[in-house]
């Protein structure tokens, strides 16, 4: 299960291809009885994030918070995932730049986050090859491509 918030001033009007998008990539992972939120923010508010809690002074795309990391937090009956923020300017910005859809690099900013969320990472090589080979995965299996 999960919820989509906008804290920003923006129509986002991929909202509706996301949320159909999330429920296909929920159902790939088998991520069952999961809760996670995604965030749209601006700029500024990624930006404080990031230099809050990352001590990184800089803006970003998207940055997750994965609750499951606190092993000392179990719940029984469903999985608390975490948050995934996302700067909504910069997928903008980052779908010009890569020749693709903004629907696109929403859901791809979004998948990343759940991987995350998820426990993968792209500290090495190795991870990352996992990782991003999943995330084209989902995205090709939905139709959502370059």
């Amino acid at each position: 299960m999960f919820d989509i918030f906008n804290n920003t001033n923006k129509d986002i009007e991929e909202i509706d291809v996301l949320r159909k998008y999330l429920k296909y990539a929920t159902k790939e992972l088998k991520i069952e009885k999961g809760i996670f939120n995604i965030i749209f923010v601006s700029n500024e508010e990624i930006h404080e994030i990031n230099k809050n809690y990352r001590n990184t002074d800089r803006v970003t795309d998207v940055i997750s918070f994965a609750l499951e990391d606190n092993e000392d937090v179990v719940y029984k009956d469903f999985r608390l995932l975490g948050d995934i923020y996302i700067a909504i300017d910069v997928a903008y910005d980052q779908a010009l730049e890569y020749n693709h859809s903004r629907e696109r690099e929403v859901c791809f900013l979004a998948t990343h986050g759940i991987l995350h969320l998820l426990g993968y990472d792209h500290m090495n090589k190795e991870e990352e090859k996992i990782m991003f080979s999943k995330q084209d995965k989902l995205l090709d299996g939905f139709g959502i491509t370059r």
